[in-house]
């Protein structure tokens, strides 16, 4: 009778554990999630991939484990969106302007010059048009989570100071592969050339391109400081990283999974951001001490190269989802308003 009696104690201690156990406990499984970017593991996209870590792993009572290739490890920003869009590898944090190529209208955001602070960035991007472009995900077997900050781009060369536009003219620069971008530089006499991320450094190196663009603390991060001379605070583009994930991957999940991930990347984002911006300012300061020549770009030579740029846009602006367009243009009217 003891034993009867035992037993059926320890039944019914199992039975109540197992009624009380957090029901999202039972909706989530053990999981490794591959995340794939082409940043080194001091840049503030792999800081950000790494808080992520830290906030899915305690959501999900350590089931769901992030586990980070950085540095091209999973090829190119483009390879790995094929990989992502045929369900073997789970999310990617690649640069906006590497997805043209898959959904066109992202182009919009690559426009030079349409926001002057991080502060309009973030509301254009977290507002109406970020969603909308979100939504054009789903139907290329992508799932995108937000933005996160990657910073105003800026460019560097071996020729010579850049202070106005007409400086660049003649400079070889390499360019993200990317219509707004070639476009951008051609405005101003450059020789843009589009060319990996990879190959950037050689490139530089050999004097393949006399220069090329990104932000600040791309520019440190990846020592560019050992072969270019010169650094101008252009500010010409607001480049931002967006969270992805395979679509094939992510109907797999259940919602409490989905629910996890999709909280973790913006809680994330804050933390992402405020650290990027933070390590760029510094990352000026690092450059110089380095020895790189930094020179800031008068701002009435600012607005003339804006003005110069305005013809890309109104171009462009004609091969996008017209409902897009319409959007995007309302939206920078509003982001605008925010600094006046």
């Amino acid at each position: 009778m003891t034993i009867r009696r035992t037993f059926i104690a320890t039944a019914a201690v199992i039975g109540f554990v197992a009624a009380t156990a957090p029901s999202w406990a039972q909706d989530i499984q053990e999981r490794t999630i591959r995340w794939g970017h082409l940043n080194n593991t001091d840049h503030p996209v792999s800081k950000g991939v790494q808080k992520f870590t830290e906030i899915v792993a305690a959501k999900s009572g350590g089931k769901l484990k992030i586990k980070e290739f950085p540095a091209n490890q999973l090829g190119t920003e483009q390879q790995q969106q094929s990989a992502l869009r045929g369900g073997t590898q789970e999310m990617q944090s690649p640069a906006t302007t590497s997805l043209v190529g898959i959904v066109k209208d992202f182009g919009l955001v690559d426009f030079p010059f349409i926001v002057s602070t991080p502060q309009q960035a973030d509301a254009l991007l977290d507002g109406p048009l970020g969603t909308a472009l979100l939504a054009k995900l789903p139907e290329k077997d992508l799932v995108g989570l937000g933005y996160w900050d990657l910073g105003f781009r800026n460019v560097t060369n071996s020729k010579r100071p850049i202070t106005k536009g007409e400086d660049l003219s003649g400079i070889k620069i390499r360019v993200i592969p990317n219509p707004v971008y070639l476009e951008t530089f051609k405005t101003f006499g450059a020789n843009p050339v589009p060319l990996s991320f990879s190959e950037l450094y050689t490139a530089l190196e050999t004097r393949a391109v006399d220069g090329q663009e990104n932000p600040f603390s791309v520019i440190l991060s990846n020592k560019f400081n050992e072969v270019q001379k010169y650094l101008s605070v252009t500010n010409h583009t607001y480049s931002t990283n967006i969270i992805l994930v395979s679509k094939k991957f992510w109907d797999k999940l259940s919602p409490t999974e989905q629910k996890i991930l999709q909280e973790a990347a913006i809680e994330a984002r804050d933390y992402q951001r405020k650290l990027s911006r933070e390590q760029a300012q510094q990352a000026v300061a690092d450059l110089r001490a380095k020895g790189m020549q930094v020179n800031e770009i008068p701002q009435a030579e600012l607005a003339r190269m804006r003005e110069q740029t305005k013809p890309i846009a109104e171009r462009f602006s004609a091969e996008y989802d017209p409902a897009l367009v319409k959007l995007f243009n309302s939206e920078l009217d509003r982001v605008h308003a925010l600094n006046n």
